[in-house]
């Protein structure tokens, strides 16, 4: 009985490790989640700028051969 209760407690301690772990990963990839929505709205507003002019009417650009 004792044999069984201190492999209980061996695969507890294993299983909280494993949970911290996993929850700095998680916690890692929210922070990279972020960054990564920042600069996808960061490149909107780029292209959106590029796309409209000072009054909000699509750029007409004069193609290069002409």
């Amino acid at each position: 009985m004792e044999d069984r209760l201190i492999e209980l407690e061996i695969k507890l301690a294993f299983q909280e490790d494993l949970l911290e772990s996993l929850n700095k990963i998680v916690s890692q990839q929210q922070l990279q989640l972020d960054a990564q929505q920042e600069q996808l709205r960061e490149l909107y507003r780029q292209l959106q700028a590029m796309e409209f002019g000072p009054r909000g009417a699509p750029q007409q650009e004069i193609p290069p051969h002409y």
